[in-house]
């Protein structure tokens, strides 16, 4: 009979196959790189724990079919440590030979002794099976967003995503963009491009900002929110070592925005490079100033060359990003599950901190090479 059970080391060359096949899509045949990374992410780590350990199911045969990765967050709600189990890669191959594989991997994941489980890379596939055990999807913190600055650069970088070499025309590019720039500086925020406007968001500095001043920041920036991690300095510093590094996405810029008196209000970590298409890991921000943050974030961006920036949301930047002509679709979902009414309702009220250092998105699994 086929079962499901914990990863094991002997198991992390099937997963790192699967992972490279199915997930990254890849032809190519997986790495030591990438097997060692998927051991030390989740079997070695350091707040590992084996109640809430990843699982693999395997057919009559002893062969690995299917993988569901698990990190563990320790959260906590009005004082109360909880604990969530943050359910990233799943992956079943073969899926017409058993049907039933992947449902049997996440039923037997979320059965466990967590407080609530969940997923902000969930597929269709996977959410369909998420709802199907009583999870619960919420659209507040399952769109990705996109703020066009280049609109001829980032029309060629999202075809360089089906045919790469379009990429090597990017310097055609520039003069159609500039045209733009001339023409909407004409008037006020277009579709089409970015113009920075004189506003509030002049009266604060943004400066760049080391990992370990990060670890001393964002509980600060968390304690508005109900349900939030419980995060270790250690835990932020491994998990700030673990981002450096996201070649396919490019350089790390991580910024802290500050008032002209020194006062932190917010913060933003990206990546991307000149021309391309940035990538927005996370953006913090005391209440009141998240626009202040978003418009400190696009300046900085903007006079970097990006094409655009894109990322996550989160409930409470939604409203910051009205009127900034931020564009939203949908790609993946946000998938809850608890047996607990109070933490869902967190979630419904957009109170509950989750996406991006608070999920799977500072791992070098989304984003990185492992050559």
């Amino acid at each position: 009979m086929p079962e499901v059970r914990p990863v094991a080391k002997a198991d992390i060359p099937a997963v790192a196959a699967m992972f490279q096949r199915i997930l990254r899509r890849s032809k190519d045949a997986t790495t030591p790189a990438l097997e060692a990374y998927l051991k030390a992410i989740f079997l070695d780590a350091a707040d590992f724990d084996p109640e809430l350990a990843s699982k693999v199911h395997v057919r009559d045969d002893a062969s690995v079919s299917g993988f569901l990765g698990v990190l563990p967050l320790a959260m906590e709600m009005d004082g109360k440590p909880l604990r969530a189990a943050v359910c990233g890669s799943f992956v079943v191959e073969a899926h017409e030979d058993d049907p039933f594989a992947g449902a049997r991997l996440l039923r037997d994941v979320l059965a466990g002794p967590q407080d609530f489980s969940f997923s902000e890379t969930s597929n269709d596939v996977s959410t369909a099976m998420w709802r199907r055990m009583r999870a619960r999807v919420f659209p507040d913190y399952s769109l990705e967003w996109i703020r066009v600055m280049r609109p001829a650069a980032f029309a060629t970088e999202l075809a360089a995503v089906r045919f790469a070499p379009i990429r090597a025309l990017k310097s055609l590019a520039a003069p159609f963009d500039a045209l733009a720039r001339r023409v909407g500086n004409r008037h006020e925020q277009a579709w089409s491009n970015y113009k920075p406007l004189a506003g509030k968001a002049d009266g604060f500095i943004d400066t760049d900002v080391s990992e370990e001043e990060l670890t001393q920041l964002i509980p600060g920036f968390l304690a508005p929110f109900a349900l939030r991690p419980r995060w270790t300095a250690d835990q932020l510093r491994t998990m700030l070592a673990h981002a450096r590094r996201k070649a396919i996405h490019g350089e790390r810029v991580q910024r802290i925005v500050r008032t002209k008196a020194g006062k932190p209000v917010g913060l933003f970590i990206y990546y991307g490079d000149a021309g391309r298409i940035g990538r927005v890991v996370q953006i913090m921000a005391v209440p009141g100033q998240e626009g202040t943050v978003l418009d400190r974030l696009l300046k900085y961006a903007d006079d970097g060359g990006m094409a655009a920036m894109r990322g996550r949301t989160q409930p409470a930047l939604l409203e910051a990003m009205i009127g900034r002509k931020f564009a939203f679709v949908h790609s993946s979902s946000t998938v809850v599950q608890s047996g607990k009414p109070e933490l869902i309702e967190a979630f419904a009220s957009g109170s509950a901190f989750v996406n991006g250092l608070a999920g799977e998105g500072w791992t070098r699994l989304i984003g990185d090479r492992f050559a």
